[in-house]
């Protein structure tokens, strides 16, 4: 049987930028560095399930990161994941105001994060935030904003996958999705501020 090739980093992030085999990619590196990243959770008040979702994340950030020329080099991928892990988990205790003593030293390290992973996990939270709220939709709804909003794909394109007879008609579609999307939030003030801001992408 041939021994599965290992990708070097600068392999790993041409596959990303490029997005050829990205998928492997990936798995490579969840393959090489879950373990480590899992156990800088769980030593840091969290679990199983914390760090399966937290990881997920570190991975959507870092693609980002690579796709958008963010990641120099000035550091191994290992580092810089474990980077981003730490960052999101600080953001993490952070949101559930964690009263635990030994959590503290992490509100502080937590005002010196880097302006571009910050900036890409915010991104990323809004990202899943307006998620949420399109699984609350129809399917064909959450189709076109999940194309146009997440896969970032223009009219015409969205047009062509999802077979609509014409760009006008997919626009009042949306047009229609959206405005139901803000009538469900329209009673409270916060979710709906939270969701004008995703739809910004901030």
């Amino acid at each position: 049987m041939k021994p599965k090739k290992v990708f070097n980093d600068e392999e790993i992030i041409q596959m990303i930028q490029h997005k050829s085999n990205q998928n492997q990619a990936l798995s490579q590196l969840y393959s090489q560095h879950y373990g480590m990243l899992e156990h800088y959770i769980l030593s840091n008040s969290g679990d199983a399930d914390d760090a399966a979702d937290t990881i997920q994340e570190v991975m959507l950030v870092f693609v980002r990161l690579i796709q958008e020329a963010k990641f120099r080099g000035e550091s191994t991928i290992k580092s810089f994941l474990y980077s981003i892990t730490k960052n999101l988990w600080i953001t993490e205790i952070r949101k559930r105001k964690s009263t635990q003593a030994r959590n503290e030293k992490y509100y502080d390290e937590a005002e010196n994060l880097s302006p571009d992973i910050s900036k890409s996990i915010s991104q990323q939270e809004n990202l899943n935030y307006i998620m949420r709220l399109f699984s609350e939709l129809g399917k064909t709804c959450k189709s076109i904003l999940t194309l146009f909003y997440y896969e970032e794909m223009n009219m015409k394109e969205i047009c062509e996958r999802l077979d609509f007879s014409s760009e006008q008609v997919l626009r009042n579609k949306k047009y229609k999705c959206l405005k139901s999307l803000t009538e469900s939030v329209k009673n409270s003030p916060e979710v709906a501020h939270n969701l004008k801001k995703a739809l910004r992408h901030e």
